[in-house]
């Protein structure tokens, strides 16, 4: 596979430390690797730290945005970049034709520009072989921040678990290693059996406020609004609220504010609590994505 990235340009385009283990590994197998966002104390051999998105495009193959990806104005999440980052259709043209355009999440701004430019949009967090791995640190991150803002040990607290996908999966294990008492809600009957399995209580969404009533914690993965002002009003003011969701989550937020609910839009936990860890996860499979795609053209 080494071979086939001799001399590839590929354009990384913000983010911050989980990118640069990927450009360094890209860079180790051969590519042209040029990166924009990034100030030039984070220069490393072989990676050329450019100024604007229209030099790090130019006759770019593959353009990789970050794992947190863009606002809805096509925004780049560039916390190391001195000045706001913007996709567009301009910037997105310097880019070879039949291009590849790897992000976390696109938002509908990004899924358009990819197609008004005949650009192939691979959107990683879809990924399972990025999405498992990447689920561990983004539970040790929000059991963190748990241990951080509950005023009890996790040991012998309640907790909920909204939705039982890979993120679901991976919070209720900790939490049963630290023995806290779980309950999860789900929609798959596949999914509660799991739970179940797991020495989860669970309950589907059609009782959502039973299951919920009384405990301490609530962690959400569901990727649309169930905490809903109606939900969160027969809700206790002293629960805490961490949506491990994509944004803009599943948590009516100002509804949480007005009624005195400490409640968290915990986003990119991996590249925050463990950002090599989740690096190397890019490191690992991006490369292997891009060879699989470019060679299926």
């Amino acid at each position: 596979m080494q071979s086939f990235f001799t001399k590839l340009n590929i354009a990384i385009l913000g983010g911050d430390r989980r990118e640069l283990y990927l450009a360094e590994e890209l860079n180790r197998l051969g590519a042209k690797v040029k990166l924009v966002g990034f100030s030039k104390e984070y220069a490393r051999d072989g990676l050329d730290i450019v100024e604007s998105l229209e030099n790090a495009l130019e006759n770019a193959k593959v353009a990789i945005a970050p794992m947190a990806g863009t606002d809805d104005e096509g925004k780049i999440n560039a916390p190391f970049s001195s000045k706001p980052l913007y996709l567009t259709k301009t910037n997105l043209g310097l880019m070879r034709g039949d291009g590849l355009f790897l992000i976390g999440t696109a938002k509908p701004i990004v899924k358009k520009l990819c197609a008004d430019n005949n650009l192939k949009l691979i959107e990683l967090a879809n990924l399972d072989e990025i999405a498992i791995p990447n689920a561990i640190p983004t539970a040790e991150g929000a059991i963190q921040l748990t241990m951080e803002k509950l005023p009890i040990t996790i040991n012998g607290a309640k907790a909920a678990i909204l939705g039982f996908g890979r993120v679901g999966f991976a919070v209720n294990k900790i939490l049963k290693a630290l023995n806290a008492d779980t309950v999860v809600v789900a929609r798959k009957l596949s999914a509660l059996a799991l739970a179940e399995e797991m020495g989860a209580k669970t309950s589907t969404f059609d009782n959502l406020l039973d299951a919920i009533q009384d405990v301490d914690v609530i962690y959400n993965t569901v990727p649309h609004l169930v905490l809903t002002r109606e939900v969160l009003m027969a809700l206790p003011r002293n629960i805490l609220i961490i949506d491990l969701a994509s944004a803009p989550g599943g948590v009516d937020f100002s509804a949480a504010k007005e009624l005195g609910i400490e409640a968290f839009l915990a986003l990119g936990l991996p590249g925050k609590v463990a950002p090599k860890t989740a690096g190397q996860i890019l490191a690992k499979y991006v490369p292997q994505i891009i060879f699989r795609e470019l060679c299926s053209v």
